[in-house]
């Protein structure tokens, strides 16, 4: 058996689906290692009698042999050879158990890229060197980023754009969740082929299934579906917590087959185009409700982009709002000091969508110069509290910040930084345990374990 080149280590992905495969192996070779993957247990076990790896990261949930009797066979032949299991929420307890027959670790999906590398970094030990994170491409024109939570946002994006994943794009309205998903498709293998948009809120089903799969000739005119027009390219489903019950089983459908069939059509179309979705709701809180398939949400979410609010990242305030005043005036104008330090202190409920309508107005009412507190909507100008981040003292003197800082980090610390268990323990979601982390991470404090 031929050696490795020294200094690398080679992973094996072993998971049935393509997209989680993809995007593990884009984003892990992105940090410098060699990788191969299996769409089985079998393949996996096979690969490992040809060739030596560092690293097994395997599915739990497989068809055929799944990935705990997978563990139990690698232990047979490789007991020393560490195994990270991934997991979808439902089967954690299981990965935990397994961790007794000698799993290292597991992640629950959707899989955070930080704690990846932390878990990697920690299996492979000092065979792991301490790879820089990927590198974002310069941002396209017109996406402004100033805020160290952004930025991670968009490494996280540049790590998986290359890779055909499915992405789930997650935020509050306004917060630019479609700025994301056009990110992602210029950045990826797919950007000379169309980005096509179809939002998931229609007047009936009937109309949206029409608009999603097309119809065929009959009570009306034969008309391609959206599924059509984005043919090698990338399809992103707007608000998809949206989406009919009825339409939720035949896109599932038309993810696991990679096909579909126009309405009122016999023949079936083969589908070929990368699937991006977006919400502003919670979609753990939908399918707790019966309002939305288990099974779907973890075909979506083999990766989630959580795109946090305005209130969140501050540092992007005055930047933002002096490109969308130059964009509506098509000038320079200069803000006030007490303007800048009303859109510091404003909260921006609707978030980079109002902050783009007062800045509109703003352009309209100053005419291209000084814009003073008399061209912002009322609402700015009102007494508000402090922004994100402010000092705010406790009765002992402690800072609500500390505190929240101090118990974010024992959770983490007695969770062995597994993020889920950690949410789970701070009684938040795992998209605002992000929030706060990437926060964290920007400050310097460190949060990887």
């Amino acid at each position: 058996m031929k050696p490795e080149p020294e200094g690398e280590v080679r992973i094996l992905v072993v998971d049935d689906d393509a997209g989680q495969r993809s995007l593990l192996e884009t984003f892990l070779r992105a940090q410098g290692f060699r990788t191969q993957a299996a769409d089985s247990g079998a393949a996996a076990l096979a690969l490992l009698e040809r060739g030596s790896f560092g690293l097994i990261i395997s599915d739990v949930r497989m068809p055929g042999m799944s990935g705990i009797e997978t563990l139990r066979r690698v232990r047979e032949k490789h007991p020393g050879l560490p195994v990270l299991l991934v997991t979808a929420f439902a089967d954690i307890r299981t990965a935990v158990a397994a961790m007794r027959d000698g799993a290292v670790n597991y992640l629950a999906k959707p899989i955070d890229l930080d704690e990846l590398m932390t878990s990697v970094r920690r299996a492979l030990g000092s065979e792991a060197a301490a790879m820089p994170a990927a590198s974002p491409f310069p941002l396209p024109e017109g996406v402004i980023v100033r805020s160290p939570i952004m930025q991670s946002v968009f490494r996280d994006v540049a790590a998986i754009a290359p890779s055909d994943s499915r992405v789930l794009i997650t935020g509050e309205s306004g917060v630019g969740k479609e700025v994301v998903a056009d990110v992602l498709h210029r950045w990826s293998r797919r950007a000379s082929r169309p980005l096509v948009r179809c939002g998931c809120l229609a007047e009936t089903e009937a109309a949206l299934e029409a608009e999603l799969f097309g119809r065929d000739k009959g009570d009306g005119p034969a008309r391609m579906g959206r599924f059509e027009e984005a043919a090698g390219g990338t399809l992103l489903l707007d608000e998809v917590a949206d989406l009919p019950a009825g339409l939720q089983s035949k896109l599932l459908r038309v993810i696991n087959e990679g096909s579909f069939r126009r309405v009122g059509s016999t023949r079936d179309i083969t589908a070929s185009f990368r699937l991006l979705a977006s919400s502003r709701q919670d979609l753990d809180e939908r399918i707790a409700a019966g309002l939305f398939r288990e099974d779907l949400f973890y075909r979506l979410n083999v990766m989630e982009i959580a795109v946090p609010p305005l209130r969140e990242r501050p540092e992007d305030v005055p930047v933002l709002a002096a490109h969308f005043i130059g964009i509506h005036s098509g000038q320079r104008p200069r803000f006030s000091a007490s303007v800048s330090t009303a859109l510091g202190r404003y909260r921006w409920p609707g978030n980079v969508r109002e902050l783009q309508n007062a800045m509109e107005r703003a352009a309209l009412l100053s005419r291209g110069e000084v814009v003073l507190p008399e061209h912002l909507p009322g609402r700015l100008l009102e007494t508000a509290p402090e922004p994100a981040g402010a000092v705010v003292e406790t009765a002992d003197g402690q800072r609500l910040a500390q505190i929240e800082r101090d118990a974010i980090l024992r959770a983490l610390r007695k969770n062995d930084f597994n993020r889920t268990d950690t949410a789970r323990e701070l009684a938040i979601s795992r998209r605002a345990l992000t929030y706060k982390l990437q926060r964290l991470r920007a400050e310097g404090v460190p949060v990887d374990g």
